[in-house]
């Protein structure tokens, strides 16, 4: 049996486009699928080709800050970068707020939150 691994994670998006142009700005990520989902709903898969962020929305559904409060039940999304500095420089150029700065071994991070209030964690171990 080989290593289990992460293949990809679903979460629910006020707008998955929004969040699709932001994980291509932010990671050079690219969209490897889009269309229908469940219950009327619509999802967008964007990641590499080993991985990926499924960004689902249901139809006709009036999201609040409250549907994405951390912790209900995601905490948040962790990305490994190469370069952390540069992926800083795109969080900000994309009007978004870096915080929680820290350098530990093995690596260093920091978090923000996208435009629904999701959490992501960004890594660098080199």
């Amino acid at each position: 049996m080989s290593t289990p691994r992460i293949e990809h994670v679903n979460v629910t998006v006020s707008n998955p486009e929004r969040a699709a142009r932001l994980m291509e700005e932010l990671f050079d990520w690219q969209v490897r699928w889009k269309g229908p989902a469940r219950d009327g709903g619509r999802t967008i898969h964007i990641g590499s080709k080993e991985h990926y962020i499924a960004l689902y929305t249901g139809r006709d559904v009036a999201y609040t800050a409250e549907d994405f409060a951390k912790g209900r039940p995601l905490n948040h999304i962790g990305i490994e970068v190469d370069d952390i500095d540069a992926t800083e420089t795109r969080v900000v150029a994309a009007g978004l707020k870096p915080f929680n700065h820290d350098n530990y071994d093995p690596g260093r991070r920091f978090y923000f939150l996208d435009p629904d209030g999701i959490e992501y964690e960004i890594i660098s171990y080199r």
